[in-house]
């Protein structure tokens, strides 16, 4: 179990808060839970199944609106949905009625979300959103609002209580509604078939799409970059050439770059540590590993990490060839990390 930092770990004479305990805090953890377990037993599924079902025939874009805490939730959601490569958007009521509510059609469909259902705001947006011929949707916890009254369809959201003691501050409501949305949008994930590789290509700047975007040719060294050498080299006249290039070995070609070998920097101490002074004679081709782990330039650029860091012992590059065993680059675990892999 962590400690506090010293500067909350000394109690003042003067505090007027008092101590939060492991059992206080564990037992607002269980409240939540039970408040979570009262939401998923009590949800309507055929309600639920009906809402996801119209957003999966949407022709146009679905915009989700919501205000305060409500409102983050909600656009939220419709960040989550635009991740899948799904037209959503957030939609303010407030900017709504000054302007934005421009970007609303008949082909689309808006999702109030109100805790209460009775938000001043989105009542005053409702009938311009209608004007605009947009179908509504209201996803609320409070029974017989004023919202459910006049959107086209509501989504009724089962809420036990809020966790805050007065019932008031609005942590389990908002959860709840994250909940709903999020599980949502995975239903439309797998209804609309999306695969590793589109979902990949709408997040090509983070770990998750450059692990499923980016192949070996993308992050190799080639040309002028590779550590390359000849086998009947002698190793001492190579050594400018095996540390420079940043790679730690050197690799090792005939005449018509065939890849005959690889010689790394640790290579060179046990040579240096078994032959002693007999190195100055030794050529590359006699001390190199003749059966080095390669890769092609089209396997996934974490298809090399995992073969760099495979049994019986991890490398730190792999040789890239192409048909022929002809060397056209190096992919190294530094140049991996550094494109973010």
């Amino acid at each position: 179990m962590g400690s506090l930092p010293p500067f909350l770990d000394l109690p003042s004479p003067d505090a007027k808060f008092q101590q939060i305990d492991q059992t206080t805090l564990l037992n607002l953890f269980k409240s939540q839970q039970n408040h979570l377990n009262y939401f998923f037993q009590n949800l309507n599924l055929s309600q639920a199944l009906t809402f996801t079902q119209t957003l999966l025939n949407c022709n146009g874009t679905i915009f989700f609106s919501g205000v305060g805490k409500s409102g983050f939730v909600a656009n939220k959601i419709s960040q989550t949905l635009i991740s899948l490569g799904i037209r959503a958007g957030f939609l303010s009521p407030v900017d709504a009625l000054h302007g934005d509510i421009g970007a609303l059609s008949a082909s689309d469909i808006l999702v109030l979300f109100s805790k209460s259902g009775n938000t001043e705001e989105l009542l005053r947006l409702v009938p311009c959103a209608k004007a605009k011929g947009a179908y509504l949707v209201s996803v609320t916890s409070v029974e017989g609002n004023a919202l459910t009254a006049v959107c086209h369809m509501n989504v009724h959201l089962p809420l036990e209580r809020e966790l805050c003691p007065f019932d008031l501050a609005p942590v389990t409501s908002t959860a709840i509604q994250m909940v709903f949305g999020d599980t949502v949008a995975i239903a439309l994930m797998g209804a609309r078939n999306l695969s590793k590789e589109e979902y990949a290509a709408n997040h090509p700047a983070g770990r998750i799409g450059k692990s499923l975007i980016f192949k070996v040719k993308d992050v190799m060294k080639k040309q002028n970059e590779l550590p390359i050498c000849k086998e009947g080299d002698l190793i001492m006249d190579q050594l400018v050439e095996l540390t420079s290039k940043g790679c730690g070995c050197l690799l090792v070609i005939d005449e018509d770059s065939h890849l005959i070998g690889t010689f790394t920097d640790g290579d060179l101490r046990r040579t240096l540590k078994a032959s002693g002074e007999g190195i100055f004679k030794l050529t590359v081709g006699e001390m190199c590993n003749r059966n080095p782990r390669t890769i092609g330039p089209d396997a996934m650029a974490v298809e090399a990490m995992k073969k760099m860091e495979s049994p019986p012992s991890p490398v730190q590059f792999l040789p890239v060839i192409k048909d022929d065993n002809i060397l056209i680059g190096i992919v190294t675990l530094h140049g991996l990390v550094s494109a973010g892999l």
